[in-house]
């Protein structure tokens, strides 16, 4: 799999009250379906064995879809299920005991809210990819830092790595971002809020897509 390619496009993040464990694995098959290239497994409940149980089955379903599975904070549980990497945000462990336990083959993001040089410093310290946001209202977090396009215009130009855009994210309001540097929009309830998940990623894959090649 060759990261730099993989690392672009469509970021979908699950959320424990969108995607119970009961239908987990098939919202997310449904993403993957309609074009999702990264999931990220985000749950903050303490029990253990419960969230080994789903990573374990996203981390097959996004072999069978040569898709990347990233861990939200949790090394350890990255490292068991062998995922094939970790977010990290500043409240997480740092980046290099990250590394140092997951190894050089992993995939490392580092949130970045909105300040450049946090993403200049974990730039530094090796992330493999950063990510800015909110930049729309957020259901999810809709008190999360607001943050601007100049700031991935700003990163494009002095980063040589790629850049993540979260926050409020639809079909509607991706395109700007994209055009502003993001390699990878990050959506949560744009992706799995929706009636239709396989639909609504394929609206949110289109928008990478070349001028030329959209009817």
């Amino acid at each position: 799999m060759n990261r730099q390619q993989t690392l672009h496009g469509l970021y979908a993040i699950t959320d424990t009250s969108l995607c119970p464990d009961d239908s987990l694995v098939e919202h997310v098959a449904l993403a993957l379906q309609g074009g999702c290239r990264v999931i990220q497994y985000r749950d903050k409940r303490a029990d253990k064995a419960k969230r080994y149980t789903m990573a374990k089955q996203l981390r097959d379903q996004c072999s069978q879809h040569q898709a990347l599975l990233i861990i939200n904070d949790d090394v350890t549980l990255a490292r068991t299920v062998e995922a094939h990497g970790v977010h990290l945000g500043r409240e997480d462990v740092d980046l290099s005991s990250a590394r140092a336990q997951l190894g050089e083959a992993a995939i490392i993001g580092i949130s970045c809210y909105n300040r450049l040089d946090l993403a200049h410093k974990a730039a530094q310290a090796g992330a493999d990819y950063v990510a800015f946001g909110r930049f729309f209202p957020s259901l999810t977090k809709p008190n999360a830092i607001q943050a601007n396009p100049e700031l991935l215009r700003q990163a494009k130009a002095t980063l040589d790595l790629p850049l993540v855009a979260i926050g409020g994210i639809t079909p509607e309001n991706g395109a700007p971002l994209i055009e502003a540097g993001a390699d990878m929009l990050a959506v949560i309830h744009g992706v799995f809020g929706q009636p239709d998940i396989v639909t609504a990623c394929r609206q949110l894959t289109e928008l990478f897509e070349p001028k030329e090649n959209k009817t």
